[in-house]
């Protein structure tokens, strides 16, 4: 009788350590998970943006290389193991993942232009090893616009296929972010041929371009897509913005079966355009109203 009671009250503990992990970590269940970009919360790299992160009610963060500007590489503190110790220990405190690392330098920087691209992009994969990240985003930005730079193509692919080897030799995605269209991006990526490269889609560029953004995710579909820039270009905050029907983009994910990282980036109240919490708190838990019913 005793033996019974003993096993019974070591189940019951069981459960209840179960039970209260789960409460501890409800997003880890979750099909969407919302992130926020540590950059455009001016936390670029600060073991702040774990606590507001939270504060946000995120699931996780974006965390960026560091600027780049005319430095030979990222100013990345991820390189040290003393950093790399505080912000894993940071983000368990809050509860924030990782959701991916971003090379948002490039966004201002060719990609073309750097003869020592493969050292940048091997810093963020030993980054990303560092703290067991499995997606990066990489901008081709302005100077690599290959609608006004087709004569780019045939470098950007080239240097592409070599950065895709060396992410699918560690087991992680580059996600790209072009100012291609759907169609286009498809091209593309038959054409850099590499299971370490994927499309890092981002709604703002559809919008502004003109496009259909439904029909562009439908067009990529589930396997080509790595991660979501899940906001729009700033204006209004994603609850006012009728440019976006949200329930009808989750709709079209949950039918392609995507599941993965919504990051906000912009979509800020030109208004308010400087209130953090305001902006971001708005739109990630806006982001969770539709997506984490």
């Amino acid at each position: 009788m005793k033996k019974s009671v003993i096993i019974l009250c070591i189940l019951l503990c069981l459960a209840d350590t179960f039970c209260l992990a789960a409460s501890r970590n409800p997003q880890k269940e979750q099909r969407y998970k919302v992130a926020v970009c540590d950059w455009m919360i001016l936390k670029r790299q600060k073991i702040g943006s774990f606590q507001l992160a939270k504060e946000l009610n995120c699931d996780g963060v974006e965390i960026d290389m560091g600027s780049l500007g005319k430095r030979e590489m990222f100013d990345n503190k991820l390189r040290d193991p003393h950093f790399q110790q505080l912000f894993k220990e940071k983000s368990q405190e809050f509860d924030i993942e990782i959701a991916s690392l971003a090379m948002s330098g490039f966004y201002g920087q060719s990609l073309v232009a750097r003869d020592n691209y493969i050292d940048l992009v091997k810093d963020c994969l030993l980054s990303m090893k560092a703290m067991g990240v499995k997606v990066a985003f990489l901008p081709l930005g302005v100077a690599c616009n290959l609608n006004v730079h087709p004569e780019l193509r045939p470098e950007i692919v080239k240097r592409l296929k070599v950065i895709g080897d060396m992410a699918a030799k560690e087991g992680v995605v580059i996600g790209i972010e072009t100012s291609l269209d759907a169609k286009g991006e498809v091209a593309l990526l038959k054409e850099i041929d590499s299971e370490g490269i994927k499309i890092y889609f981002k709604f703002q560029n559809p919008l502004e371009a003109g496009r259909d953004l439904y029909k562009e995710l439908k067009i990529l579909g589930k396997d080509r897509i790595c991660q979501i820039h899940c906001t729009d270009t700033d204006g209004v905050n994603l609850p006012d913005n009728d440019r976006i029907d949200m329930k009808k983009i989750k709709k079209i994910l949950d039918k392609m079966n995507w599941s993965g990282w919504l990051v906000v980036e912009r979509s800020r109240d030109t208004s308010d355009v400087h209130n953090i919490k305001k902006n971001y708190g708005t739109n990630v838990n806006y982001l969770k109203s539709i997506f984490q019913q």
